[in-house]
């Protein structure tokens, strides 16, 4: 059984898939890739990766609060970068996001995104 997750608080999905899909006995949560869109707009956020990468976990944020959880109950996040040369900047952000308990995480360079941004993140997240 899974359960859809949808949100105006978050970017809409620019393609077949769903922000967030609630599965297993209303029990898992897994996020689909955000990128730095403003949803409010549509837009793309300008301005560095800090910039970027704040934006992605407001988006992540958003989805998982739409779904009856928050960043806190996160347990597994990729990172994609198009250059690896950010991950100081991105992991510094980061980090604000999730202090005291923060998830496992990968994190690979890619050589290209949707939409040609520099940061895309996906999670999984266990509910309460």
């Amino acid at each position: 059984m899974k359960s859809i997750v949808q949100t105006q608080m978050a970017p809409k999905a620019i393609g077949p898939y769903s922000q967030g899909v609630i599965a297993s006995g209303n029990r898992w949560v897994f996020l689909s890739g955000q990128i730095p869109l403003d949803p409010a707009t549509g837009e793309l956020v300008g301005g560095d990766i800090r910039k970027q990468t704040g934006r992605v976990l407001e988006n992540l944020a958003a989805v998982l609060q739409a779904a009856g959880a928050s960043l806190e109950n996160v347990v597994k996040t990729t990172v994609y970068l198009k250059n690896l040369e950010d991950f100081p900047a991105m992991n510094e952000i980061y980090g604000t996001f999730f202090q005291g308990n923060p998830p496992a995480r990968a994190t690979v360079e890619v050589s290209r995104l949707p939409r040609n941004v520099d940061v895309e993140m996906d999670a999984v997240a266990l509910l309460d």
